[in-house]
């Protein structure tokens, strides 16, 4: 690579720099950060134990983010002094090995301004909300259960990497095998505007291993990606639209996980949307996660209503009813987006929760079919 070359795509990575900064706002970042500081020194923080987590998470997040960016520009300012001190080298062994690793570094640099730019792209509305993630089976029989069972615990680990909490809060199992359904929260800042690109119907291609024949067999899964209800947003709900239904909290193969009644299903008769609840001990704290979630359901309703669209977000619409991943595992090895045509062949490692190449190349076609 020559050297006006280096300098040209230097000064572009410094400009890109430079826009993302820009759109992140960074002075601003850094004016939450010292409020949230504050809050977080309070002698009363943990009095509200809910509000203290969302202070120290919110501003573990804002921290993390402002030492990544600056990080990142360090970077690339950087780079030109090791470039320089490639051509300045007398030696030519050692500058070959100076050229070679500040090459290196700008390939690793370009990576990293890349997946900075994705989180850029997520402005909208609720973008910046944590996330609440329905997968169910569909089509397929066992298979189709065994592939949700699959799909979450893909979400669980690729929320483990990032260092995302989690949590479960209602799984239905299958009777032979897998799950019928599950639901779970990711909670980490822009967790929904992230996770939203992958919304839809996912198809496994695979030689079934419930198949005493060793048939081919392909089965589906839905999942559903809905932004978390904060105090701001009105969601009115009339406890005599409500059927409560209370039950014994069931693990695979229906062995009961605890000697009462604490789960809660929740029936919104009006629009027939059903959630339930039952990693918690207590029937009331079920209850009142079960409300969160249905809150959420009814948020989403609201806001398909007033755009008076076609759902992306729920079954009928464009991505929930609709194939979005295909994950073959035979007859040849490929995990492909069937919108972005962004494409593995190691299907294990997508399915170990390495997908966030998928969720960027998602992020960036839902912002080309916005213009």
């Amino acid at each position: 690579m020559a050297v006006v070359d280096v300098s040209e795509e230097l000064k572009s990575l410094s400009s890109t720099m430079e826009s993302i900064e820009a759109v992140l706002d960074l002075d601003k970042m850094r004016a939450d950060i010292a409020v949230l500081e504050e809050q977080a020194a309070a002698p009363s923080l943990w009095d509200d134990p809910e509000a203290a987590q969302k202070i120290t998470s919110k501003l573990s997040h804002l921290q993390a983010e402002v030492r990544k960016a600056e990080a990142l520009r360090g970077r690339i300012d950087d780079l030109s002094v090791l470039f320089e001190m490639a051509e300045e080298e007398s030696d030519p062994e050692e500058s070959a090995a100076t050229r070679a690793e500040a090459e290196s570094e700008l390939t690793s640099v370009k990576k990293a301004l890349d997946e900075m730019e994705v989180r850029t792209l997520l402005s909208g509305e609720y973008d910046s909300r944590e996330a609440l993630v329905n997968i169910r089976a569909e089509a397929g029989g066992v298979d189709a259960a065994d592939f949700a069972e699959q799909l979450q615990r893909m979400y669980l680990r690729w929320a483990e990497r990032h260092g995302y909490k989690t949590e479960i809060y209602e799984t239905s199992y299958a009777e032979e095998a897998g799950i019928k359904s599950t639901t779970f929260a990711v909670q980490a800042p822009y967790a929904y505007g992230t996770l939203s690109v992958e919304q839809g119907t996912h198809r496994l291609v695979r030689i079934s291993p419930f198949d005493n024949q060793g048939r081919r067999q392909t089965s589906f899964a839905g999942v559903e990606v809905l932004p978390v209800v904060e105090q701001t947003d009105h969601v009115e709900i009339d406890e005599s639209d409500l059927r409560v239904d209370v039950y014994r909290s069931s693990g695979p193969g229906g062995q009961g996980v605890n000697t009462t009644d604490s789960a809660v299903r929740l029936t919104h008769l009006p629009t027939g949307i059903v959630v339930s609840c039952q990693n918690e001990r207590s029937q009331i704290q079920n209850k009142a996660t079960a409300m969160n979630v249905l809150q959420a359901k009814l948020l989403e309703r609201q806001r398909q209503e007033e755009r008076a669209k076609m759902d992306a977000l729920k079954d009928g619409g464009s991505s929930w009813g609709n194939q979005m991943r295909s994950y073959v595992l035979h007859p040849y090895q490929m995990v492909k987006d069937l919108r972005t045509e962004c494409e593995v062949g190691n299907p294990q490692a997508v399915l170990d929760g390495e997908i966030d190449g998928f969720i960027e190349a998602g992020i960036r076609w839902r912002k080309q079919q916005e213009k």
